[in-house]
């Protein structure tokens, strides 16, 4: 049959492994199976009633039109004095898009920046968009390697050794997301610093994770970098900070030249985030933080216990994440392929995880648990697993 062609960009749009993994969890469940999902990567507690009290508020007061391109006025306001709060930088509202969720500042940032002949460096093993925009934007994809010798970071001057006169933007992520890696202080110092000599290179920092780090570590946000300030473009959100990933919520910071041609885009795409999940946004920053802490807390306990049992394994080695709400072990010891032990192990024990190379190339021989269960849920998964293993 003679169909219509799609264009040849299609080919370059990857996708997400944890949604297909979940829905072979969900339709196995469906068929009666007891399926323990760790793949996955959105907090298992609910909303805030607060938060959902405001939209529905919202609501009932007749809010059910357009609003502005880059977000309500009270709500980019509301993210600068958040910003002030937990970064202690200061922003103007102005340069803050309110976004449907965190991708579209992944895909404004490789539309602006990228087309043929540029190049374009992220982290691998990482969220597989970054690697999927950047080949749909036409640029060429150059990874950053995260490696275990280094805590899943990396150092600074490798970084800067990879740039060329074809870069045109570096992608970060700190905490990290498959990872729980988080890019020490110095690491980042350095790496501004060193950036002073290629000042045609932008960077966009991922900070979707910044109030979940373990440890008494502190977030080290690049917005405190004066000299990245005019081709710095961060991103953050609502989703894994407050359990809310269906809202579509999210925000980014831009240098102040490139905030019309941001709102541009969102003209373009989306128009603009719906009216009640931006009350919903102001409810949730300004009004009680406690819900954030018990969720950290959760997850620092999950991410212990998971460790723990994961090292206990033969064949099994994990570090200790230091953010995030994952654990990437080493599943080398094992003698089995990351595809394989994630198809096996949720076909055959019920547990859902997700393969280290959805994650990038470099993150064959690694597995991503997701510690967004909980601690009973983990247990049970992990004594599946290594029954399985041991079989």
């Amino acid at each position: 049959m003679i169909a219509p062609r799609l264009a040849d960009r299609m080919a370059q749009l990857g996708t997400e492994s944890a949604f297909e993994v979940l829905a072979r969890a969900t339709a196995l469940a469906a068929q009666g199976r007891d399926i323990i999902n760790l793949g996955i990567g959105q907090p298992d507690f609910k909303t805030p009633d607060h938060i959902v009290e405001a939209a529905q508020k919202a609501l009932a007061d007749g809010h059910h039109g357009y609003t502005p391109a880059a977000g309500l006025p009270a709500l980019r306001e509301a993210v600068a004095a958040d910003i002030a709060r937990h970064r202690r930088i200061e922003v103007s509202p102005g340069q803050i898009l309110v976004m449907p969720g965190g991708k579209p500042t992944i895909f404004f940032a490789a539309l602006m920046l990228g087309q043929p002949g540029a190049e374009i460096m992220y982290p691998n093993p990482g969220f597989p968009i970054y690697e999927s925009v950047i080949r749909f934007s036409g640029a060429t994809p150059v990874p950053i390697p995260l490696t275990e010798e280094t805590g899943f970071a990396f150092k600074a001057e490798s970084v800067l050794e990879q740039i060329t006169d074809r870069t045109r933007l570096i992608i970060l992520n700190s905490p990290a997301n498959p990872t729980g890696g988080v890019i020490p202080t110095a690491e980042i110092d350095a790496l501004a610093q060193g950036l002073d000599r290629f000042p045609l290179v932008a960077v966009m920092s991922d900070e979707i994770y910044s109030r979940l780090l373990f440890d008494g570590v502190a977030h080290t946000s690049l917005l405190a970098r004066e000299n990245l300030r005019d081709r710095l473009i961060v991103l953050d959100g609502w989703s894994k900070t407050y359990a809310m990933t269906g809202w579509r919520l999210g925000y980014s910071v831009w240098p102040p030249a490139w905030v019309d041609a941001a709102e541009r885009l969102a003209i373009n795409t989306h128009s603009c985030v719906n009216a009640s999940a931006q009350f919903a946004g102001i409810a949730a920053l300004e009004g009680p933080q406690d819900i954030v802490e018990t969720m950290r807390t959760a997850f620092e306990r999950r991410r212990t216990l998971m460790a723990d049992m994961l090292n206990a394994i033969p064949g099994i080695h994990c570090q200790v994440p230091a953010g995030a709400f994952y654990a990437f072990p080493n599943i080398q010891g094992t003698g089995k392929s990351a595809r394989t032990l994630q198809h096996g192990l949720l076909e055959e024990a019920g547990v859902a995880v997700i393969a280290g190379t959805s994650f990038g190339s470099y993150g064959e021989g690694f597995l991503r648990f997701s510690c967004a269960n909980s601690a009973r849920n983990i247990e049970t998964a992990l004594t599946r697993m290594a029954g399985w293993l041991s079989a």
